[in-house]
């Protein structure tokens, strides 16, 4: 299962009809990069980091932000329903856990694990909430951009 396959499971099953989901966020908000981020209607967000094997989970506890961010109310890691024990043993201790199930037809998310609440959390602004959504729309141009290319 790849990365992408993930990050479309997770937003079909986070909703993105009622919350707003960037992938591969840093610009003017972190110092360094979350996989993704949904924004809920009321100005919170939770960061998801998506994880395919073993040595990424291994390698993300070597990384010195450690998804250390008071833009997060909660922080997800999401993998392979294969590697679901050991990301239990990997993960924060206050990161929630979402493996991705694949039946042969399509993707499920099961949430294994809930998060402990960041209570350093923030209500994003309007402006940052507007510039999150700007993000967003410049993530189709890219998408647009390379379907162009794989269709040539």
């Amino acid at each position: 299962m790849k990365s992408l396959e993930i990050e479309i499971a997770l937003m079909e099953h986070l909703g993105v009809r009622q919350n707003t989901i960037v992938p591969n966020v840093s610009w003017s908000f972190l110092n360094y990069e979350a996989d993704l981020v949904m924004l809920t209607g009321s100005g919170y967000a939770t960061e998801i980091e998506i994880k395919v094997s073993k040595s990424d989970l291994k390698r993300d506890k070597e990384k010195r932000h450690y998804h250390d961010s008071d833009y997060f109310k909660y922080l997800y890691f999401a993998v392979p329903e294969k590697l679901t024990e050991f990301a239990l043993t990997k993960i924060p201790e206050r990161a929630g856990l979402y493996k991705v199930i694949d039946n042969g037809y399509r993707y499920f998310v099961e949430q294994v694990k809930s998060p402990i609440l960041n209570k350093n959390h923030k209500k994003w602004s309007p402006k940052e909430r507007l510039r999150f959504a700007e993000l967003g729309c410049m993530r189709i141009l890219g998408l647009k951009k390379k379907l162009i290319e794989v269709k040539r």
